[in-house]
């Protein structure tokens, strides 16, 4: 049943060609709401946009208040308009809220126009599709699942298309694959036999009525399996049989194709899926910081909340002239105050914080890509931050994982020695061979024994003329000839500097098809037929070729690592021991391995296995596990001819870059498929390893894991063979062979110096990074170059990439991705570490200049009742986040450096700050709190103790609110730029402007809406304004409110302190029962409490003025 239903869920995929009616039938619809149901099979048109003109608005504001901070100034912004709660006016928080939304909203709308206009350019290509028995030109939109399309050279592949047949021999189609996986170099695609022969006509084709059955749409690049039925037969798809839309068909004229995935469905769309989110340290601490602000808002607010229900019962409620005509009791009053105190206190958690963030993290990432000294001009390639969120967790790397080959190696492979029946052979002498005798040779290919050339040409060693003939045929490289020369298309370096040896020593591969490979031997040219190809995996480690020889006779060739082969050979195999020998000394001299042999099969063994074979191949169900154990059961019993040794010279700069990072303690792990010897004299070459350090050998990691039967297994099954480290401090004698839990194991590892994993995996490479990221809780940067480092890539916290010999997979997986390793040292030390120290800066800054901010009002509160009042004027609050305080601080984020890039490469240690965290913690934060404080303090109190002693040349003292929210505003903002001067490190021009032009356009606008002229435009909104320069100041001393508010309440900042009579007009509303006199009567004389009864003429109704008398003699301070 768990068979049935495997095959059901991969298999169910049935595609009936030149037959659109067959994929509308009942069996092949869905449903998609209620009874409503539709096919399937996707359509071809493709929509990448989000949004449309209906759907804009709606679906970009709820996606943006899915974000918390977001959600959170919204909530404050309701609460504003409660006119119980608001203390502010709703626009102090709605302008910040508008500007951060409106941004982000432009942004997203800028890039959904370019999707739409990107799908209506896709989606209206033109492709011609057999239609009626012809083919007509069609857009791509039009196109559905089992159409037989037709394309040109140059043509764009609109779908997941069967290659059916093409004007190539043997149904060969060249394509580039630039937009699937980054990769400019042409790979081939090739049609089935049966198809190849069979449908070449445009009448042929009409008639083909093929059924598909294979896999459903999925993600996978790298795989497909499928079966044709057709005319009784049964046929296996490949992925080689496959061209994927987003490719390109190149040097072919025109190929024919069956539509098996369309649109949605089709791989690359698959693909466009949300990759995992990554977030560094300082995101983390962040947001527990933006927590532990909101508890002390809370708390703040409840404590204020709970002194103004006291204060209204002891004062206010006592006090007739604090009446404001509600009849409310303290409790409901402290309750109210505490939810205008969270409006007031809000900015304590700015919105614009994380816009800034933002800001910071892209000027980061272009300076990146910016940077010359990492631009590699050999390929034309520059270094690429291909995320923005992750800049200053390249400032607090602690381990580094590296693969080998194409990282800290060219991936330029030269074949360099070999070893034939036992023998060493590519001494160097002293003049490289002259290849003019072979016509076909590659002139570039260096090799220096003369006596293996000699041997080869002479025929009479039967060895070594098999061992360059198993190199000239067991392959998968492809030939094109071009100016009359070949040019070798190889899958990997490594085939095709075997291919080019063999080429060079007179055996030459000249052509394939699907089952015949032709080449020529000594100028006599060849053809042999290929019976099967067991193709090369990382699982399997080697390739095999099965080819006839003229006389009927079946052998087998077989190339692959020593460990396997090793474990496949005959037990009558000579050479063993001596290619054994040979093989270490080409690990110590850095040189990579393959094992060559062959076997000689019986017809009839052939024949029993062929049908076994056979069935594997259309297998629905493990179709690769079926055919890994086909290919086990004649890849036995082998006969061992010799080795071949390739050189890969290690990238410029390699050695010093290591030694550079280890200085700034920073751990490299090397993970490499290779030998122990080869990897360990790798370590050596490149500085990794030195003289003083010990070695520990690790034979059986295998046993280092959990002591569970299941984990042993597990990782025993993919930690088969040796690791090495090495370390100088720890000694562990005698636990290397006990069963360690895995904890104890990565103890054990981390103490050391460096470690290197050979014989891994590429998922070996991604346990060995999340088993460091899980115990240690550390930093962790992988760095590759190809798809088999993609899953070490994706799983560490920073994933780089190098643009190699080996395609573009990594790069496309990773976040950052240059051209060679030695760029990795300036992209930590240089802009890792200045990163780190920018956004540091910027945090610790911003949360003391917003804590010395809003605790101004903190300090007023003891002096308004707790009255949740603002000691600020609002548009002052409205912009000081926006206009007056932003800029520099953003430009020391951005700018600011304390020593220069030679500096930071010329003193790695500069980088441990950011390994240890010491730049932005809790205790930092805690700091930047209590300077805020104390900043606070002063800008409240000073200004405070200033006005309360200062008298006019008039007599009367200017201790009215405006001039004392202006003073204190304008403290602020010069205490604020100076301290940010103070702090930055690095001054350049935009610098100094920043400071100096934060400072003057906070006085240009604070001028402009005190002017007269405001007040002429807006009355109503600006009431108050210009009272003290026109010498009004009797009028000026009340709230320069924009808004409606009892006036008495709010003016209690200095008045019980006055030291002299001062004259007040208010309006005063009328008492309650009890608490005083009819409006416009005071109700007793100066000795009773009252104040002397002023009557003005000229005053407006309602009005009264009083002659307060000084605290400490007879009458009331009010």
């Amino acid at each position: 049943d768990h068979v049935q239903c495997e095959r059901t869920v991969q298999m169910g995929w049935k595609v009936k060609a030149n037959d659109r009616a067959y994929h509308q039938l009942p069996e092949f619809q869905k449903k998609v709401f209620l009874c409503v149901k539709k096919s399937r099979y996707s359509g071809n048109a493709i929509r990448t946009y989000k949004y449309n003109a209906l759907t804009f608005l709606p679906l970009n504001l709820f996606e943006q208040l899915k974000r918390a901070a977001n959600c959170y100034f919204l909530a404050l912004l309701i609460l504003q308009v409660i006119p119980d709660i608001s203390t502010l006016p709703w626009y102090t928080t709605l302008i910040p809220l508008v500007v951060v939304l409106g941004i982000t909203a432009i942004k997203d709308l800028v890039d959904d126009l370019a999707r739409h206009r990107m799908d209506k350019e896709i989606n209206n290509r033109k492709c011609d599709v057999l239609s009626g028995g012809s083919f007509q030109e069609s857009k791509w939109r039009h196109i559905q699942v089992g159409d037989v399309i037709r394309l040109r050279k140059n043509d764009f592949v609109p779908a997941d298309v069967l290659l059916l047949s093409s004007s190539n021999p043997n149904s060969l189609c060249y394509v580039e694959t630039a937009e699937l996986d980054g990769e400019t170099n042409l790979k081939f695609k090739m049609g089935l036999r049966v198809t190849d022969e069979r449908l070449q006509e445009e009448r042929q084709l009409a008639e083909f009525d093929a059924l598909i059955e294979c896999e459903e749409p999925n993600n996978r690049l790298d795989k497909f399996t499928g079966t044709m039925l057709w005319k009784g037969e049964r046929y296996p798809l490949e992925l080689d049989n496959m061209l994927l839309r987003g490719c390109k068909v190149r040097n072919t004229e025109v190929c024919h194709g069956l539509v098996i995935f369309a649109g949605a469905d089709t791989k690359i769309m698959r693909n466009g899926g949300k990759t995992r989110f990554k977030r560094t340290k300082i995101d983390e601490l962040m947001n527990y910081m933006v927590y532990t602000i909101f508890l002390l808002l809370i708390l703040i607010s409840a404590g204020l909340a709970i002194g103004h229900s006291y204060w209204y019962d002891d004062i206010g409620s006592k006090a007739w002239y604090l009446y404001d005509g509600k009849n409310q009791d303290a409790s409901l009053r402290g309750f109210l105050s505490f939810w205008g105190y969270i409006i007031i206190l809000n900015t304590m958690v700015p919105i614009s914080l994380y816009v800034s963030v933002e800001v910071i993290r892209l000027g980061q990432s272009k300076f990146i890509n910016w940077d010359l000294q990492m631009y590699f001009a050999e390929k034309d390639t520059p270094a690429k931050a291909r995320t923005t969120t992750l800049n200053e967790q390249l400032g607090q790397i602690q381990y580094i994982f590296s693969d080998k080959t194409g990282t800290l190696t060219q991936n330029v492979m030269q074949f360099k020695k070999c070893t034939i029946a036992g023998r060493i052979n590519g001494e160097d002498r002293c003049h490289p061979v002259d290849w003019s005798w072979n016509r076909l040779a590659d002139k570039k290919f260096p090799f220096m024994d003369h006596l293996l050339v000699a041997n080869v040409r002479s025929k009479k060693d039967k060895e070594a003329n098999e061992f360059f003939k198993l190199l000239s045929l067991c392959h998968t490289v492809m030939v094109e000839h071009k100016d009359g020369d070949l040019v070798y298309q190889a899958a990997s370096p490594d085939e095709g500097a075997l291919v080019t040896a063999a080429r060079n020593f007179g055996y030459v591969f000249l052509s394939r098809t699907q089952d015949t490979i032709s080449i020529r031997e000594m100028e006599q040219e060849n053809t042999y037929e290929m019976l099967a190809l067991l193709d090369f995996n990382s699982d399997r480690k080697r390739m095999s070729i099965i080819r006839t020889f003229p006389d009927g006779r079946i052998r087998l060739y077989c190339k692959g690592a020593d460990t396997v082969i090793y474990e496949r050979l005959s037990p009558n195999s000579r050479y063993k021991e001596s290619t054994q020998t040979a093989l270490d000394v080409f690990a110590n001299e850095t040189l990579r391995t393959l094992c060559l042999c062959y076997k000689d099969i019986s017809t009839d063994e052939y024949e029993a296995w062929s049908r076994r074979h056979k069935e594997a191949q259309v297998a629905l169900v493990d179709r690769d596990g079926a055919l890994d154990r086909v290919y086990e059961q004649i890849e036995n019993n082998l006969l061992l001819i010799g080795a071949t040794a390739i050189e890969d010279k290690l990238q410029d700069g390699v050695p010093e870059t290591i030694a550079k990072l280890a200085k700034a303690d920073i751990k490299i792990w090397v993970l490499t498929g290779d030998k122990k010897e080869t990897a360990e004299n790798i370590g050596y070459s490149c500085s990794l390893l030195t003289d003083d350090m010990h070695i520990h050998y690790g034979e059986d990691p295998g046993r280092l894991f959990l002591p569970t039967v299941q984990n042993i297994i597990y990782f025993f099954r993919y930690f088969t063979t040796e690791q090495l480290w090495t370390h100088t401090h720890l000694e562990r004698g005698g636990a290397y062979g006990a069963v360690l839990p895995q904890i104890d194991f990565v103890d054990m590892a981390c103490e050391c110096e460096a470690v290197i994993c050979c014989r891994v995996t590429p998922k070996q490479k991604a346990n060995v990074v999340s088993l460091v990221k899980k115990y240690k809780k550390a930093v962790t940067l992988s760095i590759g170059d190809g798809a088999n480092d993609v899953n070490m890539i994706k799983t560490a916290d920073i994933g780089v990439g190098i643009s190699g010999q080996e395609g573009m997979q990594a790069v496309m997986s990773s976040d950052y991705a240059f051209a060679q390793f030695r760029y990795l040292q300036r992209l930590l030390l240089v802009h890792g570490r200045w990163s780190y120290i920018r956004m540091c800066k910027f945090l610790r800054f911003f949360f003391f200049k917003n804590f010395a901010f809003t605790l101004v009002h903190f300090w007023y509160s003891f002096f308004n009742g707790y009255s949740s009042q603002v000691a600020f004027e609002d548009m002052f609050i409205t912009l000081y986040n926006l206009c007056y305080s932003s800029l520099p601080i953003l430009l020391v984020g951005l700018l600011d450096q304390d020593v220069n890039d030679r500096l930071s490469l010329k003193f790695p240690k500069l980088y441990l700050p950011g390994q240890q965290g010491l730049l932005f913690n809790y205790k930092n934060f805690f700091i930047s709190l209590f300077h805020g404080i104390f900043v606070s303090l002063i800008i409240f109190f000073i200004p405070y103790g200033a006005f309360l002693q200062t008298m006019g040349q008039d007599g009367e003292a200017p201790s009215d609110y405006q001039s004392f929210a202006v003073v204190t505003a304008s403290s602020l903002i010069f205490v604020v730029n100076l301290q940010i001067s103070l702090d930055t490190s690095y001054w350049t021009f935009v610098s100094c402007f920043a400071v100096l032009g934060s400072i003057a356009i906070y006085f240009g606008i604070m001028f402009d809406i005190h002017s007269a002229g405001i007040h002429v435009l807006l009355p109503s909104v600006f009431t108050f304004t210009d009272g003290a320069g026109a010498g009004r100041e009797e009028e000026a001393l009340g709230l320069p409110a924009r808004r409606p508010v009892p006036p008495v309440r709010l003016r209690l900042l200095a008045l019980p302190r006055l030291r002299r009579p001062h004259r007040i007009r208010a309006e005063h509303p009328a008492a309650p029962d009890g608490q005083g006199g009819e409006p416009g009567h005071h109700t007793g004389g100066p000795a009773e409490g009252g104040g002397e009864h002023l009557r003005d003429p000229g005053a407006p109704p309602g009005s009264s003025w009083f002659l307060l008398v000084p605290p400490g003699s007879s009458g009331v301070a009010a």
